[in-house]
């Protein structure tokens, strides 16, 4: 029963700590743009150049 004493004011850190980054990704605007993301992340980046024909020998 002793470990409890330390268990439960650790959970409470790390929940307080959790809490405190998601308010501040709040504020700093890490939520604004959803849709923004997700078509950020399926796009296709720049077709690769085209390359050479290999030379003859």
């Amino acid at each position: 029963m002793e470990i409890l004493v330390i268990l439960v004011p650790l959970a409470l850190m790390l929940g307080l700590a959790g809490l405190a980054a998601f308010l501040w990704s709040l504020r700093s605007g890490q939520y604004d743009d959803l849709d923004g993301a997700a078509w950020r992340a399926i796009a296709d980046d720049d077709p690769p150049p085209p390359q050479e024909a290999p030379a003859k020998r």
